[in-house]
């Protein structure tokens, strides 16, 4: 069934201020039922002390690992929830035992956070990070990827959905020509949410996401799914309680699966949100939530290519919900703030968060609109109008 917008905008609050939000990508408007969740949580701390009210909602707070696994296509003990997608990511990237001449193969537009780690455990152990070309519609080529591989290569990572762009990698023809014994880690913080998602079907080892973008959960959460026979090789960078068990003076266990990259203390008002914007997406149907989203993105690249000035600059095949453009003679962060002005919430994403690929295209940043399914019609019109106004502005007098 299509998306029922009416009853979208009605159990988000957000939707009744006279803004237009169109930062889905950075964090979207939560609904009712997530803010409830949260606020319930928190009130029964007040009440009872935090303690127990984890243990009066147990139940409750649990069904987040069978929400996310459903969401993911696997078992609920190959997902861990941790603070938010950066420590997911961390938890497993370091937990991968990396030796001097090791290679990391990524993507060119992977995302400022991924890249970094690469460096650094190449600073201190000698492997060696080398970005995959793209092909001619600016995704990973996945012909390339497949020339490269060699028994020296000890990863594959990328980033499913860029930052700064409607660009969808082809994650699945990635994880197809991956070689057995490869680890294939998928970034997935902008796509969880957006767009159906099944570890098996796309062939990661390991996914990591985020709670507060396209999933509208809270912020301060995380997810993580690890294949269950590669986790239980795997130890992870740092452990607590949570992680493992003191057997004796000199000795501990780890946790089975994912569980091992959790830590004891936890948001765990945040997990009860989770637990409810992983329902209510599923309620709606991850299909039809795609639909409308890409509906959207299609329509305001259309409504931006028309105005004079302005030059759309999302790149792919597969499109989803992120639009990014420039206005020519406005700076990106010039133009986020008059738009901000004028009630429409953008950010502008910076050289330095996908630095390869805005370098390889000559950009030194970008205005990024990313829309959600309550967005409407009306309120791309009116995004649309407030970038004229400020290309206009720009432009001859």
């Amino acid at each position: 069934m299509p998306i029922d917008v009416a009853r979208a905008r009605a159990d988000t609050p957000g939707c009744a201020e006279n803004r237009v939000h169109l930062n889905a990508a950075g964090s979207s408007l939560v609904p009712r039922p997530v803010l409830d969740a949260v606020v319930g949580h928190l009130e029964l701390e007040s009440r009872f002390g935090g303690y127990e009210a984890e243990d009066a909602a147990a139940e409750r707070l649990d069904a987040a690992y069978p929400a996310l696994a459903c969401l993911l296509g696997c078992e609920r003990g190959e997902v861990a929830i941790v603070e938010n997608a950066t420590r997911a990511w961390d938890m497993a990237f370091y937990s991968l035992p990396f030796k001097a001449g090791d290679r990391i193969l990524t993507a060119t537009a992977e995302y400022e956070s991924n890249y970094l780690a690469y460096l650094q455990v190449c600073h201190r152990i000698g492997a060696r990070v080398e970005p995959v070309p793209d092909d001619e519609h600016g995704q990973i080529s996945v012909a390339a990827l497949e020339q490269m591989l060699d028994d020296r290569v000890r990863l594959i990572s990328i980033t499913h959905v860029p930052t700064n762009g409607g660009l969808v990698n082809p994650a699945e023809r990635v994880g197809a020509v991956a070689r057995p014994g490869i680890p294939f880690l998928l970034d997935a913080c902008q796509s969880l949410g957006q767009m159906p998602l099944d570890v098996g079907r796309i062939g990661c080892d390991v996914l990591s996401a985020t709670g507060r973008k396209y999933l509208r959960g809270p912020r301060g959460t995380g997810v993580l799914y690890v294949r269950r026979s590669l986790a239980e090789t795997l130890e992870p960078p740092f452990v607590d309680l949570r992680a493992a068990e003191w057997l004796a003076p000199d000795r501990y266990r780890l946790a089975p699966g994912a569980r091992r990259f959790e830590n004891w203390e936890s948001f765990v008002a945040g997990r009860a949100g989770l637990a409810a914007a992983a329902e209510y997406a599923l309620g709606l149907g991850l299909e039809p939530i795609a639909d409308r989203i890409r509906h959207l993105a299609d329509r305001l690249r259309e409504l931006l290519a028309t105005i004079p000035g302005v030059e759309v600059r999302d790149r792919g095949v597969d499109r989803c919900g992120i639009v990014s453009f420039t206005v020519a003679g406005v700076p990106a962060p010039e133009a986020v703030s008059e738009l901000a002005r004028q009630g429409v919430h953008v950010v502008a994403s910076r050289r330095s968060s996908t630095l390869l690929d805005m370098d390889a295209r000559g950009l030194d940043a970008l205005v990024r609109a990313s829309v959600h399914y309550y967005n409407t019609d009306e309120e791309l019109d009116r995004a649309a109008a407030a970038v004229e106004a400020v290309a206009a502005r720009s432009g001859p007098s």
